[in-house]
């Protein structure tokens, strides 16, 4: 069904339409609001899932722009989330509802940012979570978060994450699962798991068995489990059970010397299994899976791993407005996803009848932080958090009249901004620069601060390197990447988008056999082929085998940025597509 139901859209649209747009109303909370005008839901069910995921340690509310290109291929072609700008629109029958186009979409965006403001921010989400939680009931409802809640700010890194421990303390969070989490330190990723609140699960990951002999830690050494891999909760009188799923790929896509006694993996047949015990020892009412797969690797799993009620689902940062259903030798397991940096919160309200669900709604609640109050506590703990570093975060680096972006299958302003840097500082010919999909929104007019630059490189292994690399070889690099984002087979998507890149343009050609995706790549300086035997002087960051020897990349881009005073007129590097033409996940 292309469309929400009847039902649901009358739901959503009566909650998230209705609330009034002033001009400029993200300067102050607007008076006499009342959080129950525009965030209560109507009553049903009696089991309720809050689930956040991928905030990226934004604790202040930021602008989030939705990607514009998020190309499917297929069996995900034309279907969420592959659908963007206006033909998202059209798919939801959302078409002119100015907070939900602002919400979910792309389009217009510098307009509703203008009116409506900035979303998410932690104050205003345990705002929201507690009157979500007392409306409905305490006993009854629970709150996931999806991982990727550790990384992604100045004082995330600089605390090794503890900051967001605390943070999610406040909020309230029961359980969690992780990704980024696993760029700290084991020792600093045990520590944290000590101080936090929520149970912490995953089923798919595992101690290496000489490690075990070695002495390390498990939370099952028969199993090697090296943390809980599920948890049973009373919600009010259900009996719901709660299945930990972590990146599967982390130690390909990030470093793994920081956690050298881990393997990790989808582990569909260990799922399968953990299913049946469950189900045959707990005899659960519902049974959810809290991912940090990605879309489309959850939509497989849902396919292939039969019993499972709900996959709230994390990583490739979809804000999705409706569940998808997806068949299975069982039956049908709905998959969700609730976007990122604390834009969304998700809400599944559950009917369970007789041991089973009979019924749910589903809603992909926004969070317009100019219509929340903060909450007090929230807002004081942020403030200490930032106190001992706040010179150093507001120091405004540069101007700019571009908004500058990250989110896309191919390139962002922000992106253009490092590789350009990398370039112009380390003087390279050409610049090379992960397809991270975390990093906030600066609008056009704003100063950019160090803070600002943090949401784009705030990693633990941020050193950057130049080094000479063939034709050859850099070819090689830009079609191991597009195999990773384009590959027929979602479980061979390892997340993250295409490498950006700086100093060449090139031809690209999604559903291309692996190996010829990329072609006509040609140095932008000069417009000259770029010749497979030749050396180039190669600039780039965020290495995953060995550690770089440069400076961190936040210092390049800061010299480039200091350099540069004010961003304007940016050209931004995007490959010539082939093949995605009528393609709804391209706003051309």
């Amino acid at each position: 069904m292309s469309k929400l139901s009847r039902r649901e859209f009358i739901y959503m649209m009566a909650i998230l339409g209705a609330s009034p747009i002033f001009a400029n109303s993200h300067s102050k909370v607007m008076k006499n609001n009342k959080l129950e005008d525009y965030y209560k839901l109507e009553s049903f069910g009696n089991a309720r899932i809050l689930h956040m995921t991928d905030s990226h340690a934004q604790l202040l509310p930021v602008f989030f722009r939705e990607p514009s290109v998020n190309l499917g291929f297929y069996d995900n072609y034309g279907k969420p989330p592959h659908i963007v700008g206006e033909a998202l629109l059209d798919y939801y029958g959302i078409k002119g509802n100015k907070r939900l186009e602002y919400a979910y979409s792309c389009v217009n965006f510098e307009k509703h940012a203008e009116v409506m403001g900035k979303v998410g921010g932690f104050a205003q989400i345990k705002t929201v979570v507690d009157y979500l939680r007392s409306n409905f009931g305490e006993e009854k409802t629970l709150l996931l978060d999806g991982g990727d809640t550790w990384q992604g700010s100045a004082t995330a890194l600089y605390t090794r994450g503890k900051d967001m421990v605390g943070a999610m303390n406040l909020l309230g969070v029961d359980i969690a699962v992780g990704h980024w989490e696993f760029t700290y330190k084991a020792e600093e990723i045990l520590s944290n798991i000590k101080d936090l609140d929520a149970e912490f699960l995953a089923q798919n990951i595992f101690v290496k068995e000489d490690a075990l002999m070695d002495g390390a830690a498990a939370y099952d050494e028969d199993s090697g489990l090296a943390f809980k891999p599920y948890t049973i909760k009373m919600m009010g009188t259900s009996r719901v059970a709660i299945i930990g799923q972590a990146f599967p790929y982390t130690t390909i896509a990030n470093p793994q010397r920081n956690i050298p006694d881990w393997t990790f993996g989808i582990k569909t047949d260990e799922m399968q299994e953990l299913v049946d015990l469950i189900k045959e020892e707990e005899k659960p009412d519902a049974i959810i899976c809290l991912s940090h797969n990605g879309f489309d690797v959850d939509q497989k799993m849902a396919k292939v791993v039969s019993g499972i009620d709900f996959i709230m689902g994390g990583h490739t940062h979809d804000g999705v407005p409706q569940e998808v259903g997806v068949k299975n030798a069982s039956g049908i397991t709905y998959v969700c996803n609730a976007g990122s940096n604390g834009k969304f919160i998700n809400v599944l309200d559950l009917d369970i009848q007789n041991g089973k669900i009979k019924d749910f709604k589903f809603t992909l609640l926004p969070i317009f932080s100019n219509i929340i109050e903060e909450n007090k506590e929230m807002k004081e703990y942020i403030k200490t958090v930032r106190a001992p570093f706040i010179k150093d975060l507001t120091r405004v680096i540069a101007t700019t009249d571009e908004t500058l972006y990250r989110r896309g299958n191919f390139n962002g302003s922000w992106d253009q901004i490092i590789c350009d840097a990398l370039i112009d500082v380390k003087g390279a010919d050409i610049s090379l620069s992960p397809g991270f999909r975390w990093g906030t929104t600066i609008m056009k007019g704003q100063s950019i601060t160090f803070d600002d630059l943090m949401t784009q490189t705030a990693i633990t292994y941020p050193e950057t390197y130049l080094r000479e690399m063939s034709g050859e070889r850099i070819k090689a690099i830009l079609e191991d990447v597009a195999d990773n984002l384009f590959n027929a087979d979602p479980f061979y998507q390892q997340g993250g988008d295409m490498v950006r890149t700086g100093g060449i343009s090139y031809r690209f050609n999604p559903t291309a056999q692996m190996g010829k995706r990329v072609t006509n790549i040609h140095l932008t300086k000069n417009n000259k082929p770029l010749e497979a035997k030749k050396m180039y002087k190669v600039a780039g960051w965020s290495t995953v085998g060995s550690v770089s020897p440069g400076e961190p990349i936040w210092e390049t881009v800061e010299v480039y940025l200091q350099n540069m005073k004010h961003i304007s007129n940016l050209k931004i590097d995007t490959p010539d597509l082939v093949g995605v033409k009528g393609n709804p996940g391209i706003r051309l």
